[in-house]
């Protein structure tokens, strides 16, 4: 390709609006133009590494056996009503009504089309194991689209589905998928950690989310120095103390806190650390109308966790004020685990102390030297916090560490969870019906590639990994004057050595625009191709200067020496 017949709308400026760097770059490099509020228009550049990324995922997903179909994205809301998520999914799901008063959604993931396309399909076990994929635009009504592609609301996704006629076999494909998505990373080039998870509403109680690590990512990962453990924080579980909680020392007693109602200030107050603190937080329960959450008082609430218990209401909601003056009795800074009148979970960590200060449900008054069993009962005893760092590897091997990353894909293993509510089963080998097993896995394309510039970027602009590049090289040419003899066999030089490279597979963009020296080699370090070669008077005929995106250096490369000196660093490898 040549630039003077391709769309590169390289601009100088930092768009106001754009705050992370993948999104700064990708509209300074022209990849895409906003359209709308999460809503974007990708433009020739960008959709070339769009399809290096397509390319890879198809060429593994193809490894494996899986057969590519295309789902329609609207789709009736008859479906989602039978798998219980019409009302489930909330404001992101766009609901649509036609012209016959007939809803529909524009699909956030497919779940429910595939499971009906499933049931109407497969009749036998002997059709099984089943993995079909897709790669399609979804759209998710985001309360606040932001960060350009990487959390926009239409993108580009991959999406399979897998279906089985047991857990075993569920269980050897999501293995399958898990070292498929962690090759399809390696082979673009991404530093991708995978880790447990939560599955949200897409259900089922097994996934693994992959990230791809950068400071910029908006997900808290939690690792292990010693081991290969890592999680999501959402999920990583927060061990139970070591060691038996010590004997009451002291007689309880209550002390007037006055205005001091946040674990700050009592501690401030009452002179003490927050370990010795308590912190209760009201929530709406499942049976009960509330539920009590006590948790030491330097912890934070890990609110998946929490929703997830049988007796909290799910999606997790806070008793409002109102709801706890008048069920408590006081206000919210002074509530206690004492003598309360609804169900109370403790944290591990908060169930292991002994002595320590907590409301006492009395407006501006907290006990002092709370003991559990002598002053309050131990009902029952959960892991609801987050966990932090330095705390104990869930695994028993080392401690935690914490990392930011960029989910790029996750994998479920469903089980049975739609296949059960939309009654899509097969005749197993008996000649009985069975229900079908399933398994889901997503790749986020888009977001893929904006990850791909957090990762790896400098001052200049965007370092591409081969494999997603839009062009492998850059050809620039410097002539001074067009009219000029040397310059005008430079020119035709640069052609000739476009048309070979071009031959031997290269994709190659040849600056042939008529600008300054400074203009070029800016924009070609701004959209990021990895390999440049520039062609001028001082370097004559027979030699063309070689440099890589990712370093300083500059190497001298005969003409005829060109094709083995990119066969040398592997340049298509």
């Amino acid at each position: 390709m040549k630039t003077s017949r391709f769309l590169l709308s390289t601009i100088k400026e930092t768009p106001a609006d754009a705050e992370l760097i993948s999104h700064q770059l990708m509209l300074r490099a022209g990849m895409i133009r906003k359209l709308g509020a999460g809503i974007y228009t990708w433009l020739p550049l960008g959709l070339r590494v769009l399809k290096k990324v397509e390319k890879v995922v198809r060429e593994e997903m193809d490894r494996i056996g899986a057969q590519e179909i295309l789902m329609p994205s609207i789709q009736p809301a008859e479906l989602w009503h039978e798998s219980g998520r019409w009302a489930q999914y909330g404001a992101e799901l766009l609901r649509i009504t036609d012209r016959h008063h007939h809803e529909f959604c524009y699909g956030p993931t497919h779940e429910e089309v595939v499971t009906d396309l499933a049931r109407r399909e497969l009749r036998s076990y002997k059709q099984l194991p089943l993995i079909l994929y897709q790669i399609q635009t979804k759209f998710r009504d985001e309360i606040r689209p932001r960060f350009g592609v990487m959390r926009a609301r239409e993108f580009l996704m991959k999406d399979a589905y897998s279906f089985h006629e047991d857990d075993a076999s569920l269980k050897t494909t999501y293995d399958v998928m898990y070292e498929t998505y962690a090759r399809i990373f390696q082979r673009l080039g991404l530093n991708c950690r995978a880790v447990l998870a939560d599955s949200g509403t897409i259900g089922g109680k097994i996934t693994h989310e992959f990230h791809a690590l950068a400071e910029s990512g908006e997900s808290l990962l939690a690792y292990s120095d010693e081991s290969g453990y890592a999680a999501n924080v959402e999920t990583a579980e927060a061990l139970m103390p070591l060691g038996e909680r010590k004997p009451a020392t002291k007689k309880i007693t209550l002390v007037n806190t006055g205005s001091a109602h946040t674990i700050e200030e009592v501690c401030h107050l009452l002179k003490i650390d927050p370990k010795q603190t308590v912190k209760t937080l009201i929530v709406k329960g499942r049976e009960k109308p509330f539920v009590a959450l006590v948790l030491r008082g330097d912890h934070q609430l890990n609110e998946i966790k929490a929703a997830q218990l049988d007796a909290v209401a799910s999606p997790l909601a806070f008793a409002s004020e109102a709801d706890v003056l008048k069920t408590v009795g006081c206000p919210v800074g002074s509530i206690g685990p004492i003598d309360l009148n609804m169900p109370v979970i403790i944290d591990r960590s908060a169930s292991v102390l002994s002595d320590f200060v907590c409301g006492a449900n009395q407006a501006d008054h907290h006990y002092r030297d709370v003991n559990w069993e002598r002053d309050v009962a131990i009902e029952m005893i959960a892991d609801i916090r987050n966990i932090e760092a330095g705390d104990p590897s869930p695994d028993g091997k080392g401690h935690i560490r914490f990392a930011r990353g960029i989910e790029v894909g996750q994998v479920f293993q469903l089980g049975t969870r739609y296949s059960t509510s939309m009654n899509a089963t097969v005749l197993n080998e008996k000649g009985e019906m069975s229900t079908l097993f399933m398994g889901c896995y997503g790749i986020g394309v888009s977001r893929t590639v904006a990850a791909a510039i957090e990762q790896s970027h400098d001052e200049k602009g965007i370092i591409w990994p081969d494999a997603m590049a839009p062009f492998h090289i850059a050809i620039i040419p410097l002539i001074k004057d067009a009219q000029d003899e040397m310059s005008q066999k430079i020119k035709a030089l640069a052609e000739q050595l476009y048309e070979q490279l071009t031959k031997v597979g290269y994709e190659v963009l040849l600056d042939d625009r008529e600008e300054r020296p400074g203009v070029k080699f800016a924009d070609m370090d701004l959209i990021g191709i990895p390999h440049r070669l520039v062609l001028s008077p001082r370097l004559g005929l027979e030699q063309v200067e070689y440099k890589s995106r990712k370093s300083a250096d500059v190497t001298t490369v005969s003409m005829k020496q060109l094709i083995n000196f990119f066969k040398e660093i592997n340049l298509l490898d």
